[in-house]
């Protein structure tokens, strides 16, 4: 049985391949404009990084890699709540700890826009900030929704009687899917340690508009945690 000490680490190591490979694949690809990955490329780079890190470090930690996915497996019976604020503390300090790394890395090249962190280093965000100009309505709905199923998606693959083996692959698409539905609104959060790993660095008004990638992504998981039990997710283990 792992210990705190090696939980905490894996969310950390986690979440920071999470948002160095996901946000990094926007930020550095952004100084190549014609070879650009577009919003199916850093889609699919947040889905590997899920998929990857949850073979990696879920036999270790679970591998939730999200302060909400983290509330939402407590809300669905999965998780203690003695454990939830080692998890959150990790995942924000391992997310700020790759946007750190990613920043040096990216104002290294010369001309560097410090602002592309919100523009192009996708931090989240609604009207400027949000590469269709969506409102707060909009971005609520769209995170609440997203969250919701990812937490499904989540409480589902991730069952007893699931086929064993598969949830990272599951979940690591479901990823992939939400961030092409949803780059548009919110340049995509579900998951509030990589929105603020990136607002902390974005030079912008991101950290103005941060609440709403913490409550939504939270309210989001809760509901889709909720949902799962209704529908005897749990009770049919």
């Amino acid at each position: 049985m792992p210990s705190n000490s090696q939980k905490w680490l894996a969310e950390f190591l986690g979440t920071f391949w999470l948002v160095l490979g996901g946000c990094g694949s926007a930020v550095l690809a952004a100084a190549f404009p014609a070879l650009g990955i577009g919003f199916a490329g850093v889609a699919l780079a947040f889905g590997l990084t899920v998929l990857t890190g949850a073979y990696a470090f879920g036999p270790i930690s679970g591998g939730h890699f999200n302060p909400a996915v983290s509330v939402g497996l407590w809300v669905g019976g999965r998780f203690k709540l003695s454990e939830l604020p080692g998890y959150i503390i990790s995942q924000v300090v391992g997310g700020l700890v790759a946007a750190a790394v990613l920043y040096v890395i990216a104002t290294g090249k010369p001309g560097f826009d410090v602002g592309g962190f919100a523009s192009n280093g996708y931090s989240s965000g609604t009207d400027d900030l949000s590469p269709g100009h969506y409102g707060l309505v909009a971005a609520l709905v769209t995170e609440i929704v997203m969250t919701a199923i990812f937490l499904l998606v989540i409480l589902g693959s991730t069952a007893k009687r699931a086929a064993a083996g598969f949830g990272g692959l599951a979940i690591g698409l479901c990823l992939t899917l939400i961030h092409l539905i949803s780059i548009p609104v919110t340049n995509t959060s579900v998951n509030p340690a990589r929105s603020t790993a990136v607002a902390v660095f974005a030079h912008t008004h991101a950290m103005g508009q941060l609440w709403l990638f913490w409550v939504a992504p939270i309210v989001g998981a809760i509901v889709g945690a909720l949902i799962y039990r209704a529908v005897g997710g749990e009770q049919s283990e």
